[in-house]
């Protein structure tokens, strides 16, 4: 009997140690029904349901995992059977029959119950008859429920990193260089060569099998994975994030049950692939076997909903305001502004953003406060603990120090893509500053920035010049080239000392050209596909793909605001794509944005790059005609701060420098 023999069938096949359902040494030619010598030493039989198919594939059998962890409830017959077997994606229906049998108004109710409710289980009911309206009524109550997230959910897949990196031609930072992110401590075991057990996509079996694939490149949580079998063959090749539910060490088929399929293409090459996967799986390596557990472990964060910071004010820059967490998303705040009642004036940071605290840390610095008019805390509300905030290393203030009216270059936070002139306006405790931005400052000290004395976006007079990058002089300044010994003359001010900055350089391992999703820190909100265009010691600069140069913005290669490639797609955070143009920045709706300096804290500066393009061509000859004689003088004085190209460079005698009047400007401890 045929069908007896082909439903006896699945009962003599087992998998192996691999996972692989076990059909290689059988005659592939043949369709006998003759039992095996080796039939008597087998699992004894299961049962399978007729309405439940056995699949074949060049003569090979594959039958289903055996257990009940796999079962599913048909929605129109109620049928119990092993889900993967049941028809179409949504495993909702045991058979065709069912699926077109099910009336449109059962279809609605189950819509509903599948939002709603869990994925079928074993213990899964047939869908109970409810009145039509009451069910619908739900539905569109659910739906309008989910609306913001769906239209998230829609962001984050707009955007295609696979077709963007290519064949791996185009480099991504390693996930390593991100302390900040998941696994961003602990992805030292994940490199080129290791193998995973994933999704097969070249296979037309209706129920979903696996195979393994090998890492051929890596770009941040982004993995280039080539099918076993296909060797030096690329045209299969494709992008997956490796921290996806998707992937697994090899061996996790095996553990589970699941079934190892060979891609379709390949599947004529070998006759046993068993053999096959034993030679070409010894000494290879594999993901960590917790690697899942870890990857979740290391997506929970400290902060909760309701707990209360003290945040910069993105309309006075010089002081700071409490503000309530109300959305946690991968490590980033969104962050209510306390006396706002409508929920529409938040901030974005990171968690480890130098601009939130815990409550009362203005107070102990001095720094300016804006008191809020809420008089206690609302219930639920709880301040956040002190340890949850990155840490700021510890100074002494005692001896030379800091001092109001010292000169340094800083990056100018309303124009992230200038590092200016700026000055010391006050000193405050524990090490942190108050920067003011010369030639651009609000006569009240309103656009004053905190910065502290280690941050890596203050630097010594003459760092630019030393590093061949342009220095942004004070608005209105004439006396063009900008010379910093002319500039300390005639404000009759000194450079603060150079070895009051932070002069450490972590091996971080950015490279020119890498790719990662960056915040547009003029707008925070904004996580965008950007460029790593030149690494200067320690600092950054990042280039928002699609965008003028101009947009381009300093950071430092540990700030929290820069992740890797896959970061929005494993959070679920929205990413931004390239612009298409380069008119506009937004692709979001915030065309609107100006890039103007106001006190707010968005938006460029563009009366600075207007002063610049006033310049004419021959201002800026001069510029470079007299750049060899500036950067003599500088480099005459430097032992360090060099740019990667250049030689090393001497040390002058302390007091001796020719260029700066003023000892405390000497760039020897460079």
């Amino acid at each position: 009997n045929t069908t007896t023999s082909d439903a006896e069938r699945p009962s003599r096949k087992r998998r192996d140690s691999f996972g692989m359902l076990d059909g290689g040494d059988e005659d592939r030619s043949s369709c006998s029904t003759e039992s095996s010598e080796e039939e008597p030493q087998l699992a004894p039989p299961t049962s399978v349901s007729p309405g439940l198919t056995v699949i074949k594939t060049n003569g090979q059998v594959y039958t289903y995992p055996d257990g009940k962890a796999g079962m599913a409830t048909c929605e129109m017959c109620g049928m119990i059977g092993v889900r993967d077997a049941f028809y179409s994606k949504t495993k909702r229906f045991c058979s065709v029959s069912c699926s077109r049998s099910y009336s449109s108004n059962s279809k609605k109710a189950s819509i509903l119950a599948r939002l709603q409710g869990k994925p079928p289980t074993k213990k899964a009911k047939v869908l109970q008859k409810q009145p039509l309206m009451t069910k619908l009524a739900a539905y569109a109550q659910h739906q309008a429920s989910q609306q913001s997230s769906t239209k998230k959910n829609l962001s984050v897949e707009a955007f295609d990193w696979g077709r963007y990196l290519g064949d791996g031609d185009v480099a991504g930072a390693p996930v390593s260089c991100f302390k900040h992110v998941p696994m961003g401590k602990s992805w030292g075991d994940i490199s080129e060569g290791v193998r995973v057990e994933v999704p097969n996509t070249d296979c037309s079996l209706p129920i979903k099998v696996y195979w393994i694939a090998g890492v051929i490149k890596l770009a941040g949580f982004k993995a280039l994975l080539r099918y076993e079998g296909f060797d030096g063959d690329s045209a299969r090749d494709f992008w997956l994030n490796l921290c996806i539910p998707d992937i697994h060490p090899v061996g996790w088929c095996a553990a589970g049950g699941k079934p190892l399929v060979p891609p379709q293409t390949i599947l004529h090459r070998f006759t046993n692939w068993k053999s096959f996967l034993i030679k070409r799986l010894t000494g290879s390596k594999t993901l960590p076997p917790d690697f899942t557990l870890k990857v979740q472990e290391s997506m929970q964060f400290p902060f909760k909903k309701q707990m209360r910071v003290e945040v910069v004010d993105k309309t006075h820059l010089c002081r700071t305001r409490v503000a309530l967490v109300e959305q946690v998303i991968g490590g980033r705040l969104r962050l209510v502004y306390e006396e706002c009642e409508d929920g529409t004036d938040d901030f974005w940071c990171h968690m480890y953003s130098p601009l939130i605290h815990s409550i009362g840390w203005s107070r102990s610095i001095g720094h300016r406060f804006k008191r809020s008019d809420v008089s206690k805390k609302m219930d639920g509300q709880m301040d956040a603990p002190g340890q949850l905030f990155a840490k700021v290393r510890e100074v002494d203030q005692t001896g030379s120090w800091f001092q109001d009216g010292m000169k340094l270059e800083a990056i100018d936070p309303l124009n992230l893509s200038a590092i200016c002139v700026a000055t010391v306006r006050k000193v405050l405790a524990d090490g942190y500053l108050m920067i003011g931005i010369d030639g651009s400052e609000a006569a009240d000290g309103s656009d004053w920035f905190c910065y502290h004395s280690t941050s890596p976006s203050i630097f010594p007079a003459g760092f630019c010049e030393i590093n061949r990058i342009e220095l942004t002089p004070p608005r209105g300044y004439v006396n063009l080239p900008f010379r910093w010994f002319d500039y300390l003359k005639e404000t009759r001010s000194v450079a603060a000392p150079v070895q009051l900055f932070n002069k450490d350089v972590p091996n971080h391992g950015f490279r020119p050209g890498m790719k990662l999703e960056a915040v547009d820190l003029m707008e925070p909100r904004l996580v965008c596909v950007a460029t790593v265009t030149r690494v200067i010691h320690r600092l950054l600069r990042i280039h928002f793909d699609g965008w003028e140069d101009e947009y381009d913005q300093w950071v430092d290669c540990e700030s929290p605001d820069l992740y890797p490639v896959g970061w929005c797609q494993l959070t679920g955070y929205q990413l931004q794509p390239p612009a298409v143009g380069t008119g506009c920045r937004d692709l979001q709706g915030a065309a609107s944005k100006q890039r103007k300096k106001s006190q707010q804290y968005k938006g460029q500066k563009k009366n600075v790059l207007q002063m610049f393009l006033r310049y004419s061509s021959d201002v800026l000859q001069i510029f470079l005609r007299c750049s060899s004689d500036v950067s003599q003088r500088f480099l005459s004085c430097s032992s360090g701060w060099s740019h990667p190209d250049s030689k090393p460079l001497s040390i002058c005698q302390r007091g001796s420098c020719p260029s700066l009047s003023d000892q405390s400007a000497c760039l020897a401890p460079w």
